[in-house]
């Protein structure tokens, strides 16, 4: 192997949440994490809206959930968990928006309904805030409290991490009635990640499961599938229609996508939490691999970069 190799050490922790229920959810995700070791990772995924649960039917709904940025119970636990590990910590929580946000003015008159945001929070080795960023491709259930991003984020971090993209979930989609084929896209997520030259993409999910309800040996196949055909660009043999890749593009990707287990008020999600590497015109995805539907637990992976 050559020295310039190093592992890459991830835990991803696929929560079942209760609704409503953030103190148990927090409890529950310490002691899935109370084996990890100091110094042993390099980061902790947890899913969208990891500790609230997801599926809330209005603004008013989820405003008791809803936490200040750096200060709520998200914020507390991963900043504790981060220092604890010495690593990086991800997790999904509402945002709060800020009294400034609600302002009645012309650019933010369309949002004056909202009351929150769906955001993922990154703290560092040292317990430290390294960054919030916001979900900016919503779903049908966020539409109805949640202001949207500005776009997708990219972190500059040391090794072996590099150059990290943060989504969530939806965020994987298409803008919404956006035209779009398999064969010119658009692919937002995987093109910015080109664009910019990441070299780790991190999705925080929580994903229904897929509707044609494929599964074998515990595994949502379909919504695995969906994930890979829609980063595309990240491995298609003669790229795609359009598109040129920018010198210094790195040719390998390493892609994590931690998702939810359960079921929340009839809905159920599709679990599933995966990890792949995506080589630029390879012609396929590689899976490397992958939790099941129905799991509730943390998968750790060490993977050569």
């Amino acid at each position: 192997m050559s020295s310039s190799l190093r592992k890459l050490r991830i835990a991803v922790v696929q929560l079942n949440p209760k609704l409503g229920k953030v103190q148990a959810n927090i409890q529950r995700a310490r002691e899935l994490c109370s084996k990890l070791q100091p110094q042993a990772l390099d980061l902790v995924c947890f899913p969208e809206l990891a500790f609230t649960g997801y599926v809330f039917d209005s603004a008013s709904d989820i405003e008791p959930y809803l936490e200040e940025p750096r200060l709520g119970p998200t914020s507390q636990f991963c900043s504790e968990l981060a220092k604890r590990l010495h690593c990086y910590v991800l997790a999904g929580y509402p945002e709060r928006l800020s009294r400034a946000e609600h302002a009645p003015n012309d650019s933010l008159r369309s949002f004056s309904h909202l009351n929150g945001a769906n955001s993922a929070v990154m703290y560092g080795r040292d317990g430290e805030w390294v960054a919030n960023y916001r979900k900016t491709n919503l779903y049908d259930t966020d539409i109805t409290w949640a202001k949207p991003g500005t776009g997708f984020a990219t972190l500059e971090l040391p090794l072996p991490l590099k150059k990290l993209s943060l989504g969530i979930c939806m965020d994987l989609n298409p803008e919404r009635e956006k035209a779009w084929s398999w064969e010119t896209g658009p692919y937002e997520l995987a093109d910015h990640c080109v664009n910019t030259k990441t070299n780790l993409l991190v999705l925080l999910n929580s994903w229904l499961e897929s509707p044609e309800g494929e599964e074998e040996d515990g595994h949502d196949w379909d919504t695995l599938r969906y994930w890979a055909a829609r980063l595309q660009p990240l491995w298609v043999k003669d790229g795609i229609s359009g598109r040129n890749l920018p010198p210094g593009s790195p040719n390998d990707t390493i892609v994590v996508l931690c998702n939810r287990s359960g079921h929340e008020k009839g809905k159920t999600f599709a679990g599933t939490s995966a990890l792949f590497k995506m080589t630029k015109g390879s012609g396929r995805p590689v899976l490397l691999d992958m939790m099941t539907k129905d799991e509730e637990g943390v998968k750790v992976w060490d993977i050569t970069v």
